[in-house]
């Protein structure tokens, strides 16, 4: 093995240890806790500036080097080698009293002392390691791009460097204008079903989607890839960005770490889309498609019972992290289908159709048992008293999101009792939105035939993604890196 293979082996060993070990950090209260309490200096509840920006900052690493280590992007290493270490080091000294953070405090009410004490689960100096490993490995994966591509560095790189920025946004960060207790359920700014905000939302999903076809259509291959793949990395960022926020601020109406287990079925789909376009599996295509992109555009149309959900106004975390990764997730289901990357045949959905009543089971029976091991939660001589009971956002198996009431057939998964009609109904209903979605694809094939002229790349695409051999990582060669941005 040369030199030069060498370093590029130890560039994407240490990239992945890297998002390892962020990926363990969003399991603390700490990660996302900072951006929403922004100062000049550190307080007792906020944080220098510079520090909270060189968090930021770090964050768009987790974008940039696996671009630059796995797909060879010559613009992800130019930034990657010349920004991204001077934050990182400008965080080992401006930390202030991040470690010290905690739910656990006086004026916390018994119940929330209980969750806080099931959610900081990671010591203080596991959480110190874990830091300052995770930056460390960021900045030696930073030193290998030298290593590997070199000092030459392209000005043209940089104009990608706000792309980065934008893309791995705090999404908490706008809470440093407002507080979210000014603001009712009757105020005009909360976000509700059927109000401008609602419409809003769905105008982003369609502006997006159909956006990012027309603009990635004339595209060649490697680039649709890269955008798809830079798309799914991103959507991974923000989906793990509740992990820190459900045990900090909270998200939406959930509050403990049992809320992030991926069990709700756009959670699985942040996955099982992410995955489909990053290794070019047609199973995983197939079960985004005929799942996931008709979950994520259905939960846009209805977002449950008002009186379930507390989004908060429209720029609050809750809302901006739902449409964010619900449009990306919808985005990421439909366009390797609509580029050409992977044609839908009606025998593909044996697997999906069996897969959505794994999920039902799966959920259901999670949901039963961590409700039910919450009636006996305590801390401190306080147990968790009814109404203070653990419902995870999977437990949309024990409750009737709908207006409509369902005849009941009840039975139980330990202390919890399910209705039995409802989730063959929910499986049911889902099912009949999976074939109209499938339906709603033919007839778009069939205008595209007539519309769009084919594109011979279409067909080169289906043809890498029929061939299972076929690994990810082979259409990028080092000859294509010298050519790329």
């Amino acid at each position: 093995m040369n030199a030069r293979k060498s370093v590029d082996v130890a560039l994407k060993v240490f990239t992945a240890l890297t998002l390892a070990l962020a990926f363990v950090l969003t399991f603390t209260v700490s990660d996302y806790y900072i951006f929403n309490r922004i100062s000049l200096t550190d307080g007792e509840d906020s944080f220098n500036a510079l520090f909270v920006i060189s968090q930021w900052i770090k964050k768009s690493g987790y974008l940039l080097l696996p671009l630059a280590a796995y797909y060879k992007r010559r613009s992800c290493s130019d930034i990657a080698k010349y920004v991204l270490p001077a934050f990182i080091i400008a965080g080992f000294f401006t930390y202030g009293n991040f470690f010290e953070i905690t739910m656990l405090t006086e004026s916390a009410s018994p119940a929330d002392k209980v969750y806080a004490s099931i959610n900081e689960f990671i010591p203080k100096l596991a959480v110190q390691v874990l830091f300052f490993t995770a930056a460390g490995t960021e900045l030696i994966s930073c030193l290998l791009l030298f290593a590997r591509d070199g000092f030459k560095v392209r000005a043209k790189s940089f104009a990608y460097l706000p792309c980065a920025i934008l893309a791995v946004m705090p999404l908490n960060i706008f809470e440093n204008f407002f507080d979210i207790n000014d603001f009712d359920s009757n105020h005009f700014l909360w976000f509700k079903n059927f109000t401008v905000w609602h419409f809003e939302a769905l105008f982003m999903l369609a502006v997006f989607t159909i956006g990012a076809y027309y603009v990635l259509r004339n595209q060649n291959g490697n680039t649709q890839r890269d955008f798809l793949s830079a798309a799914a990395i991103t959507l991974l960022i923000q989906y793990h960005s509740k992990d820190s926020m459900v045990m900090g601020d909270g998200y939406n109406v959930y509050h403990t770490v049992f809320a992030c287990i991926p069990l709700f079925i756009c959670n699985i789909g942040v996955y099982v889309a992410s995955l489909s376009v990053i290794l070019r599996k047609r199973i995983l295509y197939s079960i985004s498609f005929f799942v996931h992109a008709a979950g994520a555009l259905t939960v846009f149309f209805y977002f449950g019972k008002d009186e379930m959900s507390n989004y908060g106004i429209f720029c609050s975390y809750s809302i901006l992290y739902f449409c964010l990764t619900h449009i990306l997730l919808f985005a990421l289901s439909v366009l390797p289908s609509a580029l050409g990357h992977y044609k839908f045949r009606l025998k593909d959905c044996i697997v999906p159709l069996v897969y959505y009543c794994l999920v039902i089971v799966v959920a259901s029976v999670a949901s039963g048992i961590v409700s039910s091991a919450s009636m006996d939660f305590s801390y401190d001589g306080y147990t968790l008293a009814e109404g203070e009971w653990l419902k995870p956002n999977y437990a949309f198996t024990q409750i009737n999101p709908l207006p409509i009431p369902v005849y009941e057939i009840p039975f139980k998964i330990w202390k919890c009792e399910f209705n039995l009609l409802y989730l063959i109904i929910l499986y049911l209903v889902y099912v009949g939105l999976f074939w109209i979605f499938t339906g709603a694809y033919y007839a778009f094939l069939g205008i595209r035939k007539k519309v769009i002229k084919p594109n011979a790349e279409d067909y080169k695409l289906e043809v890498i993604v029929s061939m299972p051999e076929q690994s990810a990582e082979a259409a990028f060669t080092d000859d294509d890196f010298n050519n790329r941005q």
